[in-house]
């Protein structure tokens, strides 16, 4: 069954004459008789009863009628959508973003991005870089803004930017008086670390480690205005990004004598269908942000 058929069936049974129908339809009329006889022995029942002047549907040929119109309008309104999806008239696009970058980060591209395609939408889903990993190769996320981890073979990895990890001190602080922090510093000190499931977190630990300095970690938080809160107050210092602690009045932001560099990219899983709306924010992450 051909969807062709189908369509002169429907034509046929509107205008209850065949020639009408080839006319309208822009098609010979032999080829809508055949098809229509083709479709009437595939089903083995008669849809027409030609016995009358004008084209007269059979009780099988009016349910079937029935039927057909509500599957065509049902394709119609598909190639419809699907033209939507094509046009980027709609389409959906699923994030996830570390608390860290979060409310930093991303409310600049959102917004930017927004504006170019204000008929997709966007959603956010806050989590640790590890996890979004997990999420991406288990098809829960479409993409995820994440620090760009040494080996992901799964995982497409577009660069954004590269950035450092600083020492945050208050202000009050004797420290905030260096212009480096030293290994010794950071030994001495109180720490405060990013939860468990934070790739940056593993990454200090893996620095503190190799240098042999193992700080005391007083407090853990996903909350990066808690952890910006706490150091303002001298409860403890903290890694965090360069972009998080810039222009901070309470907190200065010092760089580690052995220096931490991370690159922060947009990852999507190999192998998975790039949607139209996908592509449009692959493309976008690629201009300078």
């Amino acid at each position: 069954m051909e969807l062709r058929q189908l369509e002169y069936f429907q034509m046929a049974s509107r205008l209850k004459n065949i020639t009408r129908a080839a006319q309208r339809l822009r098609v010979s009329q032999p080829n809508i008789t055949v098809a229509i006889k083709k479709l009437e022995a595939e089903l083995g029942v008669q849809l027409f009863d030609r016995s009358q002047k004008q084209l007269t549907l059979t009780p099988e040929g009016r349910v079937f009628l029935k039927r057909i119109e509500l599957a065509l309008r049902n394709i119609d309104d598909a190639i419809l959508e699907v033209n939507d999806y094509k046009q980027l008239q709609k389409g959906t696009i699923k994030i996830g973003i570390p608390p860290m970058m979060g409310a930093y980060l991303f409310p600049k591209v959102f917004s930017v991005f927004r504006r170019l395609h204000p008929n997709l939408d966007v959603l956010l889903f806050e989590e640790g870089s590890l996890t979004i990993r997990e999420k991406l190769e288990s098809d829960e996320l479409d993409f995820g803004i994440i620090i760009v981890p040494e080996n992901a073979p799964n995982l497409n990895v577009l660069k954004m930017s590269r950035n450092q990890l600083m020492v945050c001190v208050a202000h009050t602080s004797p420290l905030a008086k260096k212009s480096e922090i030293s290994a010794a510093d950071i030994a001495a000190s109180d720490l405060i670390m990013m939860k468990e499931g934070a790739y940056l977190r593993e990454v200090v630990q893996a620095k503190l480690c190799a240098l042999k300095i193992s700080p005391r970690t007083v407090l853990e938080s996903s909350q990066i205005v808690t952890i910006k809160g706490l150091v303002e107050h001298e409860v403890g210092i903290a890694f965090l990004l360069d972009f998080i602690c810039a222009h901070e009045p309470n907190i200065k932001a010092i760089p580690f004598c052995e220096p931490i560099f991370v690159d922060i990219g947009l990852a999507w899983k190999k192998e998975k269908y790039v949607s139209k709306a996908a592509q449009a924010f692959i493309d976008f992450c690629k201009k300078p942000l």
